[in-house]
């Protein structure tokens, strides 16, 4: 029976990045993935990188991850980072959605980004606020990852030091990490507090409407340099259904219009839907779960938590203390 220092189940971003950062502390490791890695919530993502203004516990952990984002996304070569800001659009008595972020009135918002709606009363400008594309961060980590990554593998049982296959095959681990976003409680781990959140994006091209990443109440618009432009995200209550549908399409095409006008004339060239990760307080669990490790539960946030979460699963399966923004995140807060 092969043998690993640990096994990685779930090949998203997640999965992939802890996978990465314990090979890097000289751990063999391999990633068992039912899919295609980055195929399931990370290749929905939009990848904007903003802590916004939560629970104390959650901005701390947040602010640590972006403040980690520069060195990780340089490690992985040009993956799309960029600190471009963003500007939360505010059309009533929207509260700001960051402790830093600076109000700027509607002349200063015009001025800023001339294509954003004339109607807004201001916006909350972030001038730390950045992205990353995704997909481009995945095709990163399954280079460097190369043969430790196995697409195809569905995991049917996970214990404290091993997996079996849904081919019956077996692995042994010393020790198992489940990072396999909302999947990790239907068949793995039953009691552990995740359920399916579903949120689906477009991908659209044409002149950049925008420099910076806008948002609203219900949209945000994320332009990319290399043409694209991203608009997010919905949140559906729709159990395990991954179907993109034209309601959730034109909703968000209709928000950003309203947002950013310029949208109207760019081209859609992808709808893309799957089931984000959510828990009982919408944040992450990551820590110590029945013998396994638990890197899940990232709800909207999995690309920006991404760096801090590979590392405190290194930490952990090394037999070190993660960092001290990590511990509020213990899954055993909720038995």
């Amino acid at each position: 029976m092969e043998r690993y220092d640990a096994a990685i189940v779930g090949g998203g971003i997640i999965g992939l990045a802890s996978a990465w950062r314990a090979r890097q502390r000289g751990l063999r490791v391999c990633v068992l993935e039912r899919g295609e890695p980055g195929g399931g919530a990370t290749w929905a993502a939009a990848g904007v990188l903003a802590p916004d203004q939560e629970s104390p516990a959650f901005t701390a952990l947040a602010r640590r991850s972006r403040e980690l984002w520069p060195a990780f996304a340089a490690e992985l070569g040009d993956v799309g980072y960029t600190e471009c800001g963003s500007l939360a659009l505010a059309f009533g008595d929207e509260e700001p959605p960051a402790a830093e972020a600076e109000w700027v009135d509607r002349d200063a918002c015009l001025a800023l980004e001339p294509g954003v709606s004339p109607e807004c009363a201001g916006a909350w400008l972030m001038e730390r606020d950045a992205q990353v594309d995704p997909r481009r961060v995945v095709a990163a980590l399954v280079a460097l990852l190369d043969d430790a990554i196995r697409p195809g593998s569905d995991v049917v049982e996970a214990t404290a030091d091993g997996v079996e296959l849904a081919d019956g095959s077996r692995l042994a681990c010393d020790r198992v990490v489940l990072a396999a976003g909302a999947w990790s409680s239907r068949r793995l781990a039953r009691r552990l507090p995740i359920r399916p959140v579903k949120g689906q994006t477009l991908r659209l091209r044409g002149p950049l409407p925008a420099t910076r990443i806008i948002r609203s109440a219900h949209v945000y618009v994320v332009p990319r340099a290399s043409g694209e432009t991203v608009l997010g995200a919905t949140v559906e209550e729709a159990g395990y259904d991954t179907d993109a549908t034209d309601a959730a399409t034109e909703l968000l095409l209709r928000e950003a219009v309203r947002a950013v006008p310029a949208v109207a004339g760019l081209a859609l060239v992808e709808a893309a839907a799957s089931v984000r990760p959510g828990t009982p307080d919408d944040e992450p669990l990551i820590g110590e779960w029945e013998g396994m490790i638990v890197a899940g539960g990232h709800y909207r946030n999995g690309i920006l938590l991404a760096p801090v979460t590979a590392d405190a699963v290194a930490a952990l399966l090394a037999g070190e203390e993660p960092a001290a923004e990590v511990a509020p995140f213990s899954p055993l807060r909720f038995l």
